[in-house]
């Protein structure tokens, strides 16, 4: 596959008469946002809203991130499967990102895993959302409506305005233009026959009703591992539909831009040759986590590799999979290195993993959520603060009257998220 991506950078978000790039600046039509979403009647009212870099603003509680983008050749819709045709598939061709943009989906709390974004303030150094340009759509869903209907009304409005607002970049001239190919595996494998073959195992959250992750618009639960080209992710063919901890969330924004796969492609003909990605979930059951890691282990085998990465999304059981697959592909004379958060306590004494394997040499950690962190009062909340006691990372009285808050790292989206698109780690003694 052969993917052209072109990014227009956008340094700006207003309200206008007509949805248009101009100047760097995304230009929204509010009303015609706000139609798109009260579409679906299991919603009965929607806010728009603009969150900018540096504002005393905090955003709460988050749903999902996602960055406006369009096809623009090629063959393939953006999220095939969900909103988009599901044939051809994505990868190919070429695609206008508008880069620096994001729509933020914000609602009323599912379980107690959505999340918090401050675009100032400490709590802003620990997520990529408070340099980025926020279209923030607030979603009200019917009384009594059940949380994984809801949970799908505010995903599927999420996707909806990010597809409507990349539509504006279509004829747009990118700023840049960036080109990424992955050839067939035979082929690939002698397009660099002196570089070590490296591939990478992309872990994705599936563990039970409200961890949904989608491939091409089906439920990870229902996949067994597969081989994926590394571009149909870059081109939107995974979409997050997740209540996982807000820290390690991987959003939908991540899988559009996964820092590994980036990462691989540029040192792609340098130092090693990108093989491409294994896919494959989450499981709750033990058999499936057998059955599941045996299935990595032999793709593996399969495409030749000599060294592989593996990341992981949430924390706790899934550190279960994240071991097995280390361990058995490691059996198969691969070199493994594993990346992910730790969960040590607040102190930062107890165990980090809930699981462990000798084979689990290497590791790069993104830092422990459980530290905790003071939240100072924003002038403007987008969202409710309603729930900061009970998302994941607060606490009963953790809430003060003036709005401020102490809270643990993990109630920040993608603070710690476990593929490393963060600025913490930890070091080992």
């Amino acid at each position: 596959m052969k993917l052209e991506l072109g990014k227009i950078f956008i340094d700006d978000i207003q309200f206008g008469d007509e949805t248009v790039v101009k100047d760097h600046t995304l230009y929204v039509n509010k009303q015609e946002v706000i139609d798109l979403v009260l579409e679906d009647d299991k919603l009965i009212d929607c806010k728009v809203d603009i969150a900018k870099p540096g504002e005393s603003v905090r955003i709460t509680p988050v749903k999902d991130v996602i960055e406006p983008r369009v096809k623009v050749s090629g063959g393939g819709e953006i999220f095939p499967g969900v909103i988009g045709k599901v044939t051809p598939p994505v990868g190919s061709g070429r695609t206008h990102a508008l880069e620096g943009a994001c729509v933020v989906t914000v609602g009323k709390i599912v379980g107690f895993q959505e999340g918090v974004i401050d675009m100032s303030g400490p709590a802003a150094d620990y997520t990529p959302f408070s340099k980025t340009n926020n279209l923030c759509v607030i979603v009200e869903p019917k009384e009594n409506i059940e949380t994984h209907v809801y949970e799908k009304a505010a995903r599927l409005a999420g996707l909806k305005v990010a597809s409507y607002l990349g539509k504006a970049g279509k004829d747009v001239e990118p700023d840049t233009v960036e080109t990424f190919e992955t050839k067939p595996i035979f082929e690939q494998a002698k397009e660099y026959p002196d570089l070590p073959k490296v591939g990478y195992v992309h872990m994705l959250q599936s563990q039970g009703l409200l961890h949904d992750t989608f491939y091409y618009g089906v439920d990870a639960k229902q996949i067994v591992p597969t081989f994926m080209y590394p571009e149909e992710i870059m081109d939107g063919a995974i979409v997050s539909g997740n209540c996982v901890a807000p820290c390690d969330k991987v959003t939908t924004y991540h899988h559009f831009h996964n820092p590994v796969i980036e990462d691989l492609f540029k040192r792609h003909g340098k130092d090693l040759n990108f093989m491409g990605v294994i896919l494959t979930n989450e499981n709750v059951f033990l058999a499936d986590k057998e059955r599941h890691s045996d299935m990595v282990a032999k793709l593996a085998e399969w495409m030749g590799l000599d060294g592989l990465l593996i990341t992981e999304e949430g924390y706790g059981n899934p550190d279960t999979d994240l071991m097995m697959n280390c361990k058995k592909v490691a059996n198969k004379g691969v070199k493994v290195a594993i990346i992910t958060d730790e969960f040590p306590g607040k102190d930062g004494k107890s165990q980090s993993l809930a699981d462990t394997c000798e084979e689990a040499d290497a590791m790069v950690s993104c830092g422990q959520g459980n530290a905790v962190l003071h939240f100072p009062a924003m002038d403007k909340v987008i969202g409710m603060t309603d729930y900061i006691e009970s998302q994941i990372g607060g606490w009963a009285g953790c809430m003060n009257p003036d709005g401020s808050f102490d809270a643990e790292l993990q109630i920040i989206i993608a603070s710690t998220i476990a593929n490393g698109f963060n600025k913490l780690a930890a070091k080992g003694y």
